[in-house]
């Protein structure tokens, strides 16, 4: 197993001066001490007190809090990083709570809609639909050679906002500084990809600051040959590399999938990581009532209701198939337990407008126009939300929920907040208090009869860092399925009894880096016993996984 970047001895070319200082990898400001001021002609440069890393965060933080808007505090982490990357990752790791909102969901969503506005400096690779022909040229212009990890988006559909084209390149550096803050993926070995193939948002077209190219998307052949030759070239570029496919639109999302997951290193978290963050949110749901003294219940006895058949809910139920398969249940009598409503209501057997990606889940059923009717007649003991439709789980719904169920599942994961199916106070009120929430950005605590509520966060950031160091530390030649269900039950067996007390169905936020580590260690496991890994097993696989992951202190560089 490869280990993190940490060279024994500096190159002949480390950089020195104002070099050094403009190296956001290596710089670290006044916390150069005077030996490392001296031996790389710093004096004269920076003042003359040294500081401690801790000084230097709290001089941060204190500026931090100051900032009036969530989007100013965005920028301001965002300009740290150009700066000092090991003091934006030791923030980031010990204040995950109040920095995981700012540097992803939600505010990224609101940079990604101010992206053109807000650009200060060039992050990864932007390639556009100009460079076809030419893409491994571009991709040999970037520095490093050691690339393990890379988050690509043509930006069709960002979060629940829809396309913003180029400006989608938010999502790609947010999703990797979790890469590194979760599971301590050294940031020299992350790249973030926006592809700019065009966008059809009438509002980017029209904004003279729009950083992407003003025209129309690739369609078709054009817009496959080009996704082929980025594949090709990128991992020819760096044949270490895990590619992360991010905010793909449908249409296109499930076939890239389908094309490439067998033959490189690769997988679509819309699809595979939003699965298992749930999947992990139901057993351990399930988990909790029975904790509390209620039914002990297996997953293959639930009957899930979801609204939105796109990637992310297909995605789910095909995981949770895939669980049921596993308690007993025939892949037909797990699909049966498994139903969808989309925007022409639910999804049967005789409607003949479904996309193929829908037919395993439609049943023979009289239609039904819309998810309170399916509620009442479907009695679900979860509902899942996955439309990007914003306050589409109604008062009526959530109240139907809690009469048919003593402990209601609503999961309203779609992203940012703006677009949740409701809120948790919501869902807390209206089935006074009975509820088991959880949702993709976050909700405060919420008090009810006396009671504090901790509503779960079922954010992707949960599974994909710990999948990624996976197979990164074994070197899986590919990305199962697998894989995700034995990162779903990690997940869910990290919950504590600590988190049941406080009716929490994830971990707290703090021991992120443990929960990123557990799953690795299950993942990695997987592709060593299926011939899978091209890196040997450890003796201790943890112990190692754990020596593998970044830890952003200043070390001594003399």
């Amino acid at each position: 197993m490869t280990s993190q970047p940490a060279p024994a001895a500096l190159p002949a070319d480390f950089p020195r001066g104002v070099a050094l200082l403009h190296d956001p990898l290596l710089n670290r400001g006044t916390g150069f001490t005077e030996a490392e001021r001296r031996a790389f002609d710093l004096n004269g440069l920076l003042p003359p007190r040294v500081l401690s890393m801790q000084e230097h965060a709290a001089r941060i933080l204190e500026n931090f809090h100051k900032k009036p808007t969530d989007l100013e505090k965005y920028v301001y982490m965002s300009d740290l990083e150009d700066r000092n990357e090991t003091l934006f990752y030791r923030i980031l790791i010990d204040n995950l709570d109040t920095m995981m909102p700012i540097v992803y969901t939600p505010t990224v969503g609101q940079a990604c809609q101010q992206y053109g506005h807000i650009f200060r400096r060039p992050r990864g690779l932007f390639i556009s639909a100009r460079d076809r022909g030419h893409i491994a040229d571009l991709l040999r212009r970037w520095p490093n050679d050691d690339i393990r990890v890379i988050v690509v988006t043509d930006g069709e559909r960002i979060l629940g906002l829809g396309d913003l084209g180029a400006n989608g390149m938010g999502i790609p550096g947010g999703k990797l500084s979790l890469y590194t803050a979760c599971a301590g993926i050294h940031p020299s070995t992350t790249l973030p990809i926006t592809l700019d193939v065009g966008t059809e948002n009438p509002t980017l077209l029209d904004d003279p600051l729009y950083i992407g190219l003003p025209q129309h998307r690739l369609q078709g052949e054009a817009y496959d040959s080009f996704i082929d030759e980025f594949m090709q070239a990128v991992t020819t570029r760096f044949p270490d590399v895990l590619v992360q496919f991010e905010d793909f639109a449908n249409h296109h999302a499930f076939a890239l999938l389908e094309r490439y997951r067998t033959r490189y290193r690769v997988f679509n978290d819309d699809i595979q990581g939003t699965a298992a963050v749930t999947l992990a949110g139901l057993l351990a749901a399930l988990r909790l009532i029975a904790a509390e003294g209620g039914p002990r219940r297996t997953l293959a006895e639930q009957r899930l209701l979801f609204l939105g058949a796109g990637e992310a809910g297909v995605g789910i139920a095909d995981l949770v198939v895939s669980a049921m398969v596993a308690e007993g249940l025939s892949p037909e009598e797990a699909r049966q337990r498994c139903w969808f409503v989309d925007s022409k209501g639910l999804v049967v057997r005789s409607r003949a407008d479904l996309a193929a990606h829908k037919l395993p889940y439609a049943h023979d059923h009289a239609p039904l126009s819309d998810l309170a009717a399916a509620v009442n007649e479907l009695r679900p003991t979860a509902i899942i939300g996955v439309s990007g439709q914003p306050r589409t789980f109604t008062r009526a719904i959530i109240e139907s929920m809690g009469r048919h169920n003593e402990r209601p599942i609503i999961f309203a994961l779609s992203n940012p907040t703006s677009k949740s199916e409701c809120t948790a106070e919501e869902a807390y009120t209206y089935t006074n208090g009975r509820a088991i929430f959880a949702s993709g950005s976050p909700f405060p605590s919420f008090t009810l009869y006396g009671k504090t509520y901790n509503p779960g966060q079922g954010n992707n950031a949960y599974i994909f860092p710990g999948v990624g160091l996976g197979v990164v530390v074994s070197g899986a030649r590919h990305v199962t399925d697998e894989m995700f269900g034995a990162a779903a039950h990690a997940l869910a067996e990290q919950v504590t009894d600590d988190d049941m007390a406080a009716g929490r169905i994830y971990p707290v936020l703090s021991r992120i880096r443990d929960v990123s580590a557990a799953i690795a260690a299950k993942v990695a496991e997987i592709a060593w016993r299926e011939g899978l890994a091209t890196q040997p097993r450890p003796d201790d696989p943890e112990r190692a996984i754990r020596a593998y992951m970044y830890d952003p202190q200043y070390t001594p560089l003399v």
